[in-house]
């Protein structure tokens, strides 16, 4: 099982996308991008996005947003859908917002589709 945010677990968050297919989102959801700046003591820090319901290494040139939090933040808050941990998190300075800030209310009130559900349920269970 690859470590989060490794070469190694991009890779396996590749494969995993390419077999789930369609993610059957919503026209917000399917329009939005996101980049995020991850710090980690261990690992430095990595840049990766969040496009069209999937996460891809590296920055999307087309997000107005950009989210700076730890890795165990971006776990939970979008692997695990914690709800409640993105708040506290961005309530506590865990998550700095550069950018756009509107495209954070569309991740609040769009849902995802059980598909992306799916996929992101399963790159948890291939994470260490």
């Amino acid at each position: 099982m690859p470590a989060f945010l490794t070469e190694a677990w991009f890779s396996k968050v590749d494969e995993l996308t390419t077999q789930a297919g369609d993610l059957n989102l919503s026209p917000a959801l399917q329009s939005l991008a996101i980049n995020f700046i991850v710090s980690d003591v261990a690992k430095g820090v990595t840049e990766l996005s969040l496009a069209s319901g999937k996460f891809k290494k590296g920055l999307a040139d087309n997000a107005k947003t950009t989210l700076n939090m730890d890795a165990d933040t971006l776990k939970k808050v979008f692997l695990q859908f914690d709800m409640t941990a993105a708040m506290q998190a961005f309530m506590t300075g865990k998550i700095k917002v550069q950018g756009d800030m509107s495209q954070l209310m569309t991740l609040q009130t769009a849902k995802p589709s059980q598909e992306q559900k799916a996929l992101f349920k399963e790159i948890l269970a291939h994470t260490e």
